[in-house]
C-alpha cells in the first residue's frame, strides 16, 4: 500500500490510496490502515485489481513473472499467444479441481468462433462474437451462459478539448446516439441501455436514459446554438474490443448524420493506455469501465475524460464519509443525475458477458462482478 501510494508510484489508479495516512504492521498477517478521513468507499477501493497485494521481492519483474497467493501459480507467458498456470500446492484454501489451465489470446471474433467450434479451446469467457451464440446454443456439445458485468460502456469524451468543453456540444452528441442501434448492431441485442455511469443491476441505479434520448433534430439545434451549425471534426480512437470497433463505426455514422465528422483510429490496448488514458490525446473514444462501483472517477479532474466539477467532487467527499444506507442512496442518485445533466460522456449500455463452453464444464462464472476469470471452482463432469 505504501508503494502504491508513493510519489513515484506507477499505479494506474493511484487515487484509490490517496486517503491513506499510515499503514502499520501489527504482525505478519495483520496491518492497520489509518485514513485521513472517514471513507465509506475504502473497501470498494481495496477490491480493485489495482489494489492487489504483491510480494516486494517480485515487484520489479511482476509484469513478466507474476507471483500470487491464489489457487493457481504462474508458469509461463508467451506474449500475444498464451499464459499457462498450474495448481498451487501451497494455496491456503481448498485445492482447485483443475491441475492446470492455459489462457489463449484470441482477439479476432472470427478466429474465436472457429477455435471454439473446432473445440481447440474448452471455454471462452466474454465471447467476442455475440452473433454466433445461437449456433452454439443449438449444438449439444456446448453451453452458453449470458450474464452481466460492471461494465458501463461509454463514448468517453475529452471534456477539456474544444468544442467538447461546451455542454451543449456534449448534449448534442448524446442526442445523436441511438443506443439500441448500437446494442443491436455491435452486440447483436446483448446489453442494457444506460443513461449515466452506474450499473442497472445496482439497487441505487436511477434510469436517466430518457434525458439523452435519440433526437437528431434536437442535436442539430444544440450544435447550431453552440455555434457549430456546420458541424466539426473530432478524433475517435478505438481500442480492440468488438463493442468499441463495431460500435465506433455505428456511432461515427450517427454523428455524421448531425454534421459531426470523426477521424477513426484503431489502437491496441498499449497504445490506447498511452495516448488516451495517460496522454489524454483524444476527442472521443469508446471503452467499457468494468471496475465495480466506480462513479468516483468523475471526482478526479485529472482522469482521462477531464471532468472538473467541484460540486460533484464535494458530493463524492460527502458520500465517502456517509455510512447510512438511505443517505448514501440519496447521494448516489444526486451523483448519477449530475453527470447525466452535464453530459460528461455518452452513456451507451451495460456490457453483457456471454460465455461459450464445453457442455461438460461446471463452475464457470455467469456474471463478471470484477475483472477476473475465476477457475477456483471449475471442474469437468462426466
Amino acid at each position: 500500500l505504501d508503494r502504491a501510494r508513493a510519489e513515484d508510484s506507477a499505479n494506474a489508479q493511484k487515487a484509490l490510496f490517496a486517503g491513506i495516512s499510515e499503514v502499520i504492521v501489527i504482525d505478519p498477517n495483520t496491518v492497520e490502515v489509518k485514513l485521513s478521513a472517514a471513507d465509506g468507499n475504502f473497501l470498494f477501493n481495496m477490491a480493485w485489481g489495482d489494489a492487489v497485494i504483491v510480494a516486494p521481492e517480485s515487484i520489479e519483474t511482476i509484469k513478466q513473472t507474476p507471483i500470487g497467493t491464489g489457487p493457481f501459480k504462474f508458469d509461463n507467458w508467451v506474449q500475444g499467444d498464451r499464459i499457462e498456470i498450474s495448481r498451487n500446492t501451497s494455496y491456503w484454501g481448498d485445492a482447485p479441481a483443475l491441475e492446470a489451465a492455459t489462457f489463449k489470446f484470441i482477439s479476432d471474433p472470427t478466429a474465436a468462433f472457429a477455435a471454439m467450434m473446432a473445440q481447440d479451446i474448452d471455454a471462452f469467457a466474454g465471447f467476442p462474437a455475440p452473433e454466433n451464440l445461437p449456433q452454439f446454443e443449438a449444438d449439444p456439445r456446448f453451453q452458453v451462459l449470458v450474464g452481466s458485468t460492471e461494465g458501463e460502456t461509454i463514448l468517453s469524451t475529452n471534456n477539456k478539448l474544444p468544442p467538447l468543453d461546451d455542454v451543449r456540444v456534449r448534449e448534442a452528441i448524446a442526442h445523436a446516439i441511438d443506443r439500441q442501434a448500437i446494442i443491436d448492431g455491435a452486440m447483436f441485442g446483448l446489453g442494457t441501455p444506460i443513461g449515466t455511469h452506474f450499473a442497472p443491476h445496482n439497487p441505487d441505479y436511477v434510469d436517466l436514459t430518457a434525458q439523452s434520448n435519440y433526437d437528431p433534430e434536437k442535436s442539430k439545434a444544440l450544435l447550431a446554438e453552440a455555434g457549430y451549425a456546420d458541424g466539426f471534426t473530432i478524433t475517435l480512437k478505438l481500442p480492440p474490443p468488438s463493442y468499441a470497433r463495431r460500435g465506433g463505426e455505428i456511432i461515427a455514422s450517427q454523428l455524421r448524420a448531425v454534421g459531426i465528422e470523426t477521424e477513426i483510429t484503431n489502437l491496441e490496448w498499449a497504445q490506447w493506455l498511452e495516448e488516451v488514458f495517460r496522454g489524454k490525446d483524444f476527442g472521443l473514444t469508446i471503452v467499457s469501465h468494468t471496475e465495480p462501483f466506480d462513479i468516483g472517477i468523475y471526482a478526479r479532474p485529472d482522469y482521462y475524460f477531464q471532468y472538473d466539477n467541484p460540486t460533484f467532487q464535494e458530493l463524492m467527499t460527502t458520500l465517502g464519509t456517509t455510512s447510512d444506507p438511505a443517505a448514501r442512496s440519496e447521494l448516489l442518485a444526486q451523483a448519477q443525475t449530475m453527470i447525466a445533466d452535464d453530459y460528461v460522456n455518452g452513456y451507451l449500455f451495460q456490457l453483457a458477458f456471454p460465455t461459450v463452453a464445453d457442455a461438460r464444464i461446471t463452475g464457470l462464472w455467469q456474471n463478471a462482478p470484477t475483472q477476473a476469470t475465476d477457475l477456483t471452482g471449475v471442474s469437468w463432469s462426466e
